[in-house]
């Protein structure tokens, strides 16, 4: 009988190391579990949780003040599939981004699933991870793997995702205002004339010189040797968008420096708007912009056409006038 109790014991501190021991795991590995009761909404969190979201373990939890730290677009998307799955008992998985009571931004790996009791959905439960570490790595990851290594300008890749696919081409995105196609003029004369590495030089002050210009775009992207791509806000009127890009063109226009010599380069550039910012079908945009960078090329270096619906090109669009008003023509 006493083996019998000594080994219960045995058993017991066992248990409780074990417990210890996971428990360990579980808040070096950034992940707590969390409870919610339906009935009230009150929460119960493991000291996981309260370390996710730079909390104390004595302070009070309300679901109210605890909302309020995740990010809008988390904290939109966190209560729609909470909704869904107290409606229908299913469970859900997302990633949230939260600001912590002294300011500082973290992400985290939110699952969730439900209890049903006497016929009904009682209690919401599951684990928060910390996982701003792992964002971190992976958006660097993918930084490296959509950027273009001589301009440090988004790659086509990037572009094709976001525009191209037509990922954007849906009702309730990111409003788009125009896509601005740009062609370098006399790079392949440079190229022939001081080699490579002096249209290397071209590229990266061409790269710089549209970062600037565009600092606020939603993609300012190379997309062939000496093609680049701009993707504008819908808040831009084109009054105004004429007039950065003729800007633009004047900052192209401006003679670079190479090993002692003088390098002298332009551009053409073709602008598609949208007509409809939140749904526009992306092939159909970009055959304008190409068709009037086309009629661009054409009626001379350093012009800005625009292009309509219809797929034409306006030759003495006002674009083209305030390229020679800047004395962007040769």
């Amino acid at each position: 009988m006493l083996h019998q109790v000594i080994g219960m014991q045995d058993a017991a501190v066992v248990k409780c190391d074990v417990d210890a021991l996971f428990a360990q795991a579980f808040v070096q590995a950034g992940i707590g579990a969390w409870t919610c009761d339906l009935a009230d909404n009150t929460l119960a969190w493991t000291p996981g949780v309260y370390d996710i979201f730079g909390l104390a373990k004595t302070d009070r939890l309300d679901r109210r003040d605890i909302v309020k730290l995740y990010d809008d677009q988390s904290r939109e998307i966190m209560e729609r599939l909470r909704a869904d799955a107290i409606m229908h008992g299913r469970p859900f998985e997302m990633e949230a981004q939260i600001v912590r009571p002294d300011g500082e931004r973290r992400w985290m790996r939110l699952r969730a699933d439900v209890v049903r009791e006497n016929g009904r959905h009682s209690r919401l439960f599951g684990l928060k991870q910390d996982i701003t570490d792992e964002k971190q790595r992976w958006d660097a990851l993918r930084s490296l793997a959509e950027r273009d290594p001589l301009t440090g300008l988004a790659n086509r890749a990037r572009y094709e995702d976001l525009f191209l696919n037509g990922s954007r081409a849906q009702p309730g995105v990111t409003p788009l205002g125009a896509l601005l196609l740009i062609d370098l003029d006399n790079f392949k004369q440079i190229n022939d004339q001081f080699g490579h590495a002096a249209g290397d030089a071209c590229l990266k002050m061409v790269g710089q010189r549209l970062a600037s210009a565009f600092a606020d775009a939603p993609l300012v992207a190379r997309i062939g040797g000496d093609e680049f791509a701009v993707l504008s806000h819908a808040d831009a009127s084109p009054p105004a968008l004429k007039a950065q890009v003729a800007r633009l063109l004047a900052s192209l226009a401006r003679p670079i420096a190479w090993q002692g010599q003088t390098l002298v380069l332009g551009a053409s550039a073709g602008i598609g708007f949208a007509t409809d910012p939140y749904c526009y079908d992306a092939d159909d945009l970009f055959a304008i912009a190409d068709k009037a960078l086309y009629a661009a090329k054409g009626a001379g270096r350093n012009a800005i056409i625009v292009g309509n619906a219809q797929i034409r090109a306006f030759p003495h669009d006002f674009g083209l006038e305030i390229g020679a008003h800047h004395g962007i023509r040769p």
